[in-house]
């Protein structure tokens, strides 16, 4: 079937639900990072005794309807699909446990030309069962490459945020393990591309890649340690657009910019290769 914009943009969603403990939060700061290195730095993140949740673990959260891009009815063609852009707003930190619903849905799709592609804007609103209270919503920008010329209004995508052209305020680095996708996979993203080296090679990598939304941790980690005085509960947006794929093991170097009250701007390199892979990335936050 054919990709048609009227369809897929009231393409019916499934509802997703997640139960999680204290546990899951710990793996999910261990498997952006945490504690590497220096454990007690991070004891707000992995010790159960005075837990505090990363925000960005919102991102993995009740996610079972994301695979309905792979139903062969959407006409998407998958081999030219890209993770372009993630963007989070936290209206509530996010409890150390509990059972939260999501509801997705596609907020519009931006037709580039039938060369071009689209660009189709997915959103995922988080809240928890027992109050309802929404927790979060994810959105992300997925690039459709091979469905172009859908119809779809041709501008009126969000605009990158631009990098300042001075010396950053702050420069975190932090070194990635070489197990580190495979224990971002336990989080939920099990796509072989991360984990077996025969996938990895067929997409044309020497070694599986690390997920992008675990590089993407790791970025929230060094901003919320540069700007949040290293609390997780001050961040309110976290966006960026994912510029080149990570190898596990690599060393990854966040720069960061104060842009006025309570905004930040960042971006993060891979030292070893001297290569930008996160850019474009703008913080909101709670003033101390």
């Amino acid at each position: 079937m054919g990709f048609e914009y009227e369809k897929i943009k009231n393409w019916p969603i499934p509802e997703g639900h997640q139960d999680y403990t204290a546990n899951d939060c710990i793996l999910y700061a261990l498997s952006v990072g945490a504690g590497a290195g220096d454990p007690a730095a991070d004891l707000n993140l992995i010790y159960e005794k005075k837990l505090e949740v990363l925000p960005t673990m919102a991102v993995t959260m009740a996610s079972q309807g994301t695979m309905w891009v792979a139903d062969p009815a959407t006409g998407i063609d998958l081999s030219k699909l890209l993770h372009g852009e993630q963007y989070l707003t936290i209206h509530k930190p996010l409890p150390v446990e509990g059972t939260v619903k999501s509801r997705s849905y596609v907020q519009e799709i931006y037709d580039k030309g039938v060369e071009k592609g689209s660009v189709m804007m997915l959103a995922r609103e988080i809240s928890d069962v027992d109050s309802g209270e929404l927790l979060a919503t994810c959105t992300s920008a997925v690039f459709l490459r091979g469905n172009g010329g859908c119809g779809g209004p041709t501008s009126g995508q969000p605009v990158p945020q631009p990098i300042p052209e001075r010396a950053p305020d702050a420069v975190i680095d932090a070194i990635s393990r070489e197990e580190q996708a495979a224990l971002y996979r336990l989080t939920g993203d099990t796509n072989p591309l991360h984990i077996d080296p025969k996938f990895a090679a067929m997409g044309g990598f020497p070694k599986p890649i690390l997920h992008g939304l675990c590089t993407y941790g790791f970025a929230a980690r060094a901003v919320i340690s540069a700007v949040c005085d290293g609390n997780p509960a001050r961040l309110r947006k976290f966006n960026l657009r994912f510029a080149s794929p990570v190898f596990p093991g690599e060393t990854l170097r966040t720069e960061i910019w104060n842009e006025g009250e309570g905004k930040a701007a960042f971006r993060t390199f891979v030292v070893e290769r001297e290569l930008l892979v996160l850019n474009n990335g703008y913080a909101e936050f709670d003033p101390a």
